[in-house]
């Protein structure tokens, strides 16, 4: 599962700028997340175990004071990370929060961010 497939590049076809950013991403989970699948929608790419346990999307709407354009990577903890870094923190569930962060840049997938990934993972494993 080294190539992207074409759903993936699909994508990114309003957004090209973040491919670079993605691919970095993806290349980073599945080399730090054995067993982990990708799936394509029209909103998101999701990374899932058992469970999803990470996401990445570009952005669907103008946010005040967020870039133009950006990937949005998301991924689901059992506590509340603070970090400037995250923009938005949301408790889905009891004892689930998904956090929010914006990567501008490939320099962005940075062992902060795979760390959180990492535990984003575990966590969907023992769900």
């Amino acid at each position: 599962m080294n190539e992207l497939s074409g759903d993936e590049l699909m994508f990114f076809d309003k957004m090209p700028s973040m491919l670079p950013v993605y691919t970095r991403l993806r290349q980073a989970v599945l080399e730090r997340c054995p067993g982990t699948s990708i799936k394509v929608s029209r909103t998101q790419i999701s990374f899932r175990s058992k469970y999803i346990f990470a996401m990445a999307s570009l952005p669907w709407r103008r946010v005040k004071g967020w870039p133009e354009e950006y990937l949005l990577v998301s991924f689901g903890l059992s506590c509340k990370k603070e970090s400037p870094r995250i923009v938005q923190a949301v408790e889905a569930y009891p004892g689930r929060w998904t956090h929010h962060l914006l990567a501008l840049s490939p320099a962005d997938i940075d062992e902060e961010l795979l760390d959180w990934i990492d535990e984003a993972f575990r966590f969907s494993i023992t769900k």
